[in-house]
């Protein structure tokens, strides 16, 4: 179940829309659903402490696509967004996985077509007892 506050401004819910497709199974094992969400300049700081570009996380999903076992669904929770400028909104929420939390941080940005797309990403892993 996906926890979230009410979107103040159209920018914050188009977002937010993006973000849950983000966090959907298939469109994370899906390159064509996965890459239509990302910025040409997209980057990450993983919750790995990996960093990703556009091009490493679309051959990440590429390769995710041809494992038989489906990632491990993601469940969101406090879900919150400030619309920064027009074309800018700011995204914080934390994810669950099989028990491993991640704060998480991310940027979106609307295109010259009105489309939003995520530009920046990160994770930041906690600990269970922590909220």
């Amino acid at each position: 179940m996906t926890e979230r506050t009410p979107a103040a401004t159209p920018a914050i819910a188009a977002a937010i829309e993006g973000e849950l497709r983000l966090l959907d199974p298939e469109v994370r094992t899906t390159p064509a659903l996965f890459e239509a969400l990302l910025h040409p300049g997209f980057h990450e700081f993983g919750a790995s402490g990996r960093r990703w570009d556009r091009a490493s996380m679309l051959a990440s999903v590429t390769s995710k696509s041809a494992e038989a076992t489906p990632p491990r669904p993601l469940t969101a929770s406090h879900m919150r967004g400030v619309q920064l400028a027009e074309d800018v909104v700011h995204l914080t929420f934390d994810t669950d996985s099989g028990g491993r939390r991640v704060h998480r941080s991310s940027l979106w940005r609307r295109t010259g077509d009105g489309t939003w797309l995520l530009y920046f990403h990160q994770g930041t892993p906690f600990p269970p007892e922590e909220d």
